[in-house]
């Protein structure tokens, strides 16, 4: 496929194209980067990104303090211990290098050291008040988008609750999407980060908050991510494939920035803090289940056929892929129990991005989807 080797977001500049992460150093010390942190996790290390990354800042003369020890699904205790580390190494930027943890690990961060407080201050949005500094992200995925959107999704140490925690002042000034990152990535993440980005372009393009420019962005990522998928999880090396899928989910992080997300992720939050089902996983498998109710309200059904697919056959389209993928196909095989349903559907009606579904959704309408998935 074609690479625009630089295009721009309007508050992220995006670089795309293969080995560029080769220029991390040359754009840090363009930002004035001095001396950063940079946040990755351990199997970023083990895969040799980090030493990369390192080697360009150190060519640039630009300093890094390595925090390793991002975890998945990051809670206030994950940000309070990168904290730690930010507050004694005199840092003037932040470097997100992974999946959307590393990233949201970066930004919570960031939230921290320049606003003070606890994350628990900053979950809606807006909610910073001091200038926050300068953001490189670099994701090693193609899932999130948290590359291309402000917002951190940081949990409750003890509630469990996903706290979206997004200001103008968090998104990354620069975003490197180097396909050549996504390759080393286990098929599980491969899978997982996938089917997290196509429901993401395909939550976006319904929303109520979905705008001209949302759709721009809903519908190119949709295209890119199912096309490219199955091709990304059969054949894994196919670096076309993983080009269209990385910059699917960076257009696709730029959707939810201009819209929002819906039932699908709604379901999943609860699914994966009571019962550790990874979120691409618990989303993808909710997902059919909320285009089949979404759809049986016309004015959502137009907008899913003018995504180029008739329902029926979007449908069959996601299932297709969560077989390819591998997924459990059902809530019982990943070790739901069924007397859990009414407190699952009980938590995804209140989930933040519940409100934003294109058909009004309640407790009861949870309870009837959890049900149709178990």
């Amino acid at each position: 496929m074609s690479q625009s080797p630089i295009t721009k977001t309007r508050a992220t500049r995006v670089i795309f194209g293969l080995n560029t992460v080769t220029q991390v150093g040359r754009l840090a010390r363009a930002l004035g980067m001095k001396r950063v942190l940079l946040v990755t996790d351990p199997g970023i290390t083990a895969a040799g990104h980090t030493a990369r990354v390192q080697r360009s800042l150190k060519a640039a003369k630009v300093a890094a303090v390595v925090y390793g020890q991002t975890r998945e699904n990051p809670t206030t205790r994950d940000v309070d211990a990168c904290l730690q580390v930010a507050r004694r190494s005199a840092i003037d930027g932040f470097i997100g290098l992974g999946g959307g943890s590393s990233m949201d690990t970066a930004k919570g961060c960031n939230f921290l050291l320049t606003n003070g407080g606890r994350m628990q201050d900053y979950w809606g949005v807006g909610k910073a008040t001091r200038p926050m500094l300068p953001l490189i992200a670099i994701p090693t995925t193609s899932g999130t988008g948290s590359e291309c959107q402000s917002f951190a999704l940081i949990a409750d140490e003890n509630t469990h609750a996903k706290m979206a925690c997004g200001d103008p002042k968090a998104a990354a000034r620069i975003a490197i999407l180097d396909p050549i990152l996504t390759v080393s990535q286990p098929p599980r993440v491969t899978a997982c980060a996938g089917i997290d980005a196509l429901a993401h372009a395909l939550e976006t393009a319904v929303t109520t908050k979905r705008n001209k420019l949302s759709l721009t962005y809903s519908h190119e990522a949709f295209h890119l991510c199912i096309n490219n998928l199955p091709r990304v999880l059969t054949h894994p090396q196919d670096i076309a494939a993983r080009s269209g899928m990385l910059l699917g989910a960076a257009l696709a992080g730029m959707a939810i920035e201009n819209s929002m997300l819906g039932a699908a992720h709604a379901a999943a939050n609860p699914l994966t803090a009571h019962f550790g089902i990874i979120h691409g996983q618990a989303v993808g498998m909710m997902l059919p289940h909320v285009v089949r109710f979404n759809a049986l309200d016309p004015e959502t059904r137009r907008l899913y056929v003018g995504l180029g697919l008739k329902v029926d056959e979007l449908v069959e389209r996601l299932e297709a892929i969560l077989e390819l993928a591998g997924m459990p196909r059902s809530l019982a095989a990943c070790g739901v129990k069924k007397n859990a349903i009414p407190k699952l559907a009980e938590e995804a009606a209140k989930q933040w991005t519940a409100g934003f579904n294109p058909r009004k959704v309640g407790q009861q309408d949870f309870v009837k989807m959890y049900e149709a998935a178990f």
